[in-house]
């Protein structure tokens, strides 16, 4: 009993040590991207790496899910005879929670772990010490930009999947379920509220602050090698799902329920 407790002990006490240097890392982030210079080179690579490069399977992931979305619910809905909500459906479920969530997954699956290996080669090959040795912050340098970028650009990358996905369901529902083109539009107009699409965007906002903050720490932290950089890399993706998640979750419940 004494050993499962002294085991449960260490693992909290590692949860705490490992929250607490995300959090550290975080607000260092956010207090050096206010001061001057920023990086600009660099926040602008790093838009058309997350942002640009991200466009084509982003694409894919929201229209598909928009069409199974509405092949999905036409199946209990036309049971019903309510086929004139398919659209609000549609709309709500992109914008408040499959445009931000699948966005955000796509993400720390591909730039996330881009990150956390590209600062995990670095650590490892003493490339950040050479940085700390010319006076040149590493959270400054490579962080504040990469924060910034991915900032940026999920919320954009959000609407855009809101966008594509409500347009997958349009082409479903009108060209194979014989919905009225109009009649679909403008139910999706009226269906959605300022309210909706703000959760949605301030979702991406704290998804894209974990994302970057998640994948930083643990490039920053990567130790032993190629093997270390692997491990780190893996770490960061599953530890940045797992909080966007959690987050939706709490933000989904304080917006819609407290």
């Amino acid at each position: 009993m004494q050993d499962f407790l002294n085991r449960l002990g260490k693992k909290f006490l590692s949860f705490l040590y490992y929250a607490g240097g995300i959090g550290s890392l975080a607000a260092q982030a956010i207090f050096w991207l206010f001061v001057p210079p920023l990086k600009r080179k660099q926040t602008f690579g790093q838009m058309v790496e997350i942002g640009i490069n991200s466009l084509f399977i982003v694409s894919l992931c929201s229209l598909f899910t928009g069409i199974v979305l509405v092949l999905q619910s036409a199946y209990q809905l036309q049971k019903l005879g309510a086929k004139e909500f398919i659209a609000p459906l549609v709309a709500l479920s992109m914008c408040r929670e499959l445009g931000p969530v699948f966005t955000a997954l796509i993400i720390a699956g591909r730039a996330g772990a881009s990150i956390s290996a590209e600062l995990g080669t670095m650590k490892v090959t003493e490339q950040i010490d050479a940085l700390q040795t010319m006076a040149t912050n590493p959270i400054k340098y490579l962080v504040c930009p990469r924060l910034l970028a991915m900032v940026t650009m999920l919320p954009l990358l959000t609407i855009y999947a809101s966008f594509i996905g409500i347009f997958g369901g349009y082409m479903v529902a009108v060209w194979k379920l014989g919905v009225g083109s109009s009649i679909y539009i403008r139910s999706t107009i009226d269906a959605l509220t300022l309210k909706d699409v703000f959760s949605g965007l301030f979702k991406s906002v704290v998804f894209a602050l974990v994302i970057c903050t998640v994948s930083c720490y643990q490039g920053l932290s990567a130790r032993g090698g190629a093997e270390g950089v692997g491990k780190a890399t893996t770490l960061a993706v599953v530890s940045s799902f797992i909080l966007i998640l959690a987050s939706d979750a709490l933000f989904t419940a304080f917006f819609y329920f407290i």
